[in-house]
């Protein structure tokens, strides 16, 4: 499922053209954001702080073999 989020700001002019854009497309649905406020509040998380890790596979140590200009 595929959410096309529109701020609520701009739902008046932009809520109406999308939804009949993508009415044909049944993967996608069309929302309108509501927040009013961050879900999590700053400094009161700060000991239990998400780690941040580089999910990309490691290179593999060593060099590329030279190539023949043939």
């Amino acid at each position: 499922m595929i959410y096309c989020v529109v701020p609520e700001e701009l739902a008046p002019e932009l809520y109406d053209r999308m939804a009949s854009y993508y009415a044909d497309d049944p993967n996608v649905e069309v929302i309108i954001d509501r927040r009013k406020s961050e879900r999590r509040e700053a400094g009161t998380h700060d000991e239990h702080r998400r780690e941040i890790r580089d999910r990309r596979r490691a290179r593999v140590p060593g060099e590329f073999p030279q190539l023949d200009p043939d």
